[in-house]
């Protein structure tokens, strides 16, 4: 993966060009105006794909400052070291968990109370909206009953942590599936058995602890076809065969269910924006909002174009992601902006 590289361009009446890998080119925009003392329209952020996250900043003051030719005239690129890199950039939240549970002799859960702990570095970054989808996927796919769910920002001495892959959702799934497996063990019950009893349910038990009513769950058919094809039963009576007979050596398997919200909670960044040009000789350009960071994104996207207008792919060429094309992009995250950026290409297309 690429180190932090930024290459700044000025242009005339204050202009900024900037390429750089960026999951969120309208906040990179925002950002470079707010520090150069400009507005948004004077800054254009161009993105093609992405390998990294997120980009250093320095370079676009260089390039004002000293417009000194690194690559060409007039600009100015800074790559970080591998070794400041890594100091410098924020990694995943390391989350703290402490928990009190209630639950019946069967296993079914009656009470819940978790408190998380993410340790957010030296400054706030994305910490809030990471420790809230942590809380909102506290319960992963199961009925919590009485629960309460709470949240802390800490501030440490370390570098500032970032959004990463999951965004605090695996965090808050990974302290409930803690306390499944907990509760099999000191109730001696099957964990996969005691994970299907908690489940959502369809008509009943269906409220989060959030108050979003479940809908179109399809737990229980998953589950149960995922158990047969995988043949979970032998396999487990088979290790445990194994496990008796065998003093140091130990096996495992496990089947856990896993719930993502792919949606923004910040409900205006919910949008997507695409251009699309079409050309005499029959051939299309299109500029979408997303980034492509290896989902595919591009290639779904005229797929959808080459359907719709019943024209052959290679006649369809999708340009870098551009906020002089396509302006107030969202943050990309790999399903939930395939879906958006597809959906509004289709529409775009049938008007």
């Amino acid at each position: 993966m690429e180190t932090q590289t930024a290459l700044v361009i000025p242009g005339e009446d204050q202009q900024l060009q900037v390429f750089s890998s960026t999951q969120n080119p309208t906040e990179m925009q925002k950002l470079v105006a707010e520090v150069m003392g400009i507005r948004m329209n004077q800054v254009t952020i161009d993105m093609r794909r992405i390998w990294r996250q997120r980009d250093p900043g320095g370079g676009r003051r260089l390039s004002v400052r000293h417009r000194r030719p690194p690559d060409r005239p007039g600009a100015a690129k800074m790559r970080l070291s591998r070794l400041d890199d890594m100091r410098i950039t924020g990694k995943w939240h390391p989350f703290f968990f402490r928990y009190e549970v209630g639950v019946e002799d069967d296993g079914l859960l009656c009470g819940v109370k978790v408190d998380l702990a993410g340790n957010c570095g030296y400054s706030l970054d994305l910490s809030g909206s990471i420790v809230d989808r942590a809380m909102f996927h506290a319960d992963n796919a199961y009925y919590l009953g009485d629960a309460r769910i709470t949240g802390c920002r800490c501030r440490t001495n370390t570098a500032s942590n970032t959004a990463y892959r999951g965004f605090g959702g695996p965090q808050g799934m990974v302290a409930i599936e803690q306390i499944m497996d907990h509760i099999a063990r000191e109730r001696g019950l099957d964990p996969l058995a005691l994970r299907k009893r908690n489940y959502y349910g369809k008509q009943d038990r269906n409220i989060t602890h959030y108050h979003q009513q479940i809908e179109d769950n399809l737990l229980d058919e998953i589950t149960e076809q995922l158990e047969q094809s995988s043949h979970y039963q032998a396999r487990r009576a088979e290790i445990r065969a194994f496990n008796a007979r065998s003093p140091l050596l130990k096996r495992g398997l496990a089947l856990t269910p896993v719930k993502f919200g792919i949606s923004f909670t910040s409900s205006f960044l919910n949008q997507a924006g695409a251009l699309i040009l079409i050309y005499t000789d029959g051939t299309v350009q299109l500029n979408h909002g997303g980034t492509e960071m290896g989902q595919c994104l591009n290639t779904k996207i005229i797929q959808i174009v080459a359907e719709v207008l019943q024209i052959e792919v290679d006649k369809i060429q999708i340009t870098a992601t551009d906020t002089g094309k396509v302006p107030n992009t969202s943050p990309t995250w790999p399903g939930w902006q395939g879906a958006a950026c597809c959906e509004v290409v289709i529409d775009t297309l049938n008007r």
